[in-house]
């Protein structure tokens, strides 16, 4: 399977844990201590869903794209 991308919702919850949701794959749900865990995590439960799509021989969702080009948002500390 070729490489997608898809847009990833990224958010801080009052228990200190991130929240990863993607408005590409609604199914998309992952949870972790750190940004990077939790787009780790992300990007595994992804992939097995796009793989459940194929094997079911569901087509993707239309708005995950080919990799053409993306924007990335990182927090920055100045502390």
């Amino acid at each position: 399977m070729s490489e997608r991308t898809i847009r990833l919702h990224v958010e801080r919850l009052p228990e200190g844990v991130y929240l990863v949701t993607s408005p590409d794959l609604p199914e998309l749900l992952a949870q972790g201590r750190t940004i990077a865990e939790t787009v780790e995590i992300a990007q595994d439960v992804a992939r097995e869903l796009a793989e459940s799509y194929i094997e079911h021989g569901d087509p993707l969702p239309e708005s995950v794209e080919e990799p053409l080009h993306f924007d990335l948002v990182t927090p920055v500390s100045a502390a």
